[in-house]
């Protein structure tokens, strides 16, 4: 077997404890909210948080059954902090897709 083959088939497994680490909180906004028609709900993670980590999160908290992760990297906007220069902090977004008849509803907690 190859290094690659071999990689791909050792499978972590995330503590609970992390699960609530990298699922940071539910975005609503309107895009996502669009997004919530196509079995798809749109979470802050942590910035450390890779998709395998993320899909199990999701599928361990919500008791979902995930059919993928998409992730993006936020850049933090310069805003005027009392009339300084200041930088918004970086975060990450990842985008979780539902297997079809999974739902989540994200305006009740956990």
């Amino acid at each position: 077997m190859s290094a690659k083959t071999m990689s791909s088939k050792i499978k972590t497994v995330v503590s609970r404890a992390r699960m609530y680490e990298v699922i940071r909180a539910p975005l609503i906004t309107e895009k996502t909210t669009n997004g919530s028609e196509h079995s798809q709900v749109t979470f802050k993670v942590a910035a450390d948080a890779t998709k395998p980590e993320i899909k199990q999160a999701v599928e361990g908290l919500f008791k979902v059954k995930v059919k993928a992760v998409n992730t993006i990297n936020v850049q933090g906007k310069q805003k005027l902090f009392k009339g300084r220069p200041g930088v918004r902090g970086d975060w990450k977004k990842a985008i979780v897709s539902l297997v079809e008849g999974h739902k989540i509803d994200v305006t009740t907690g956990l």
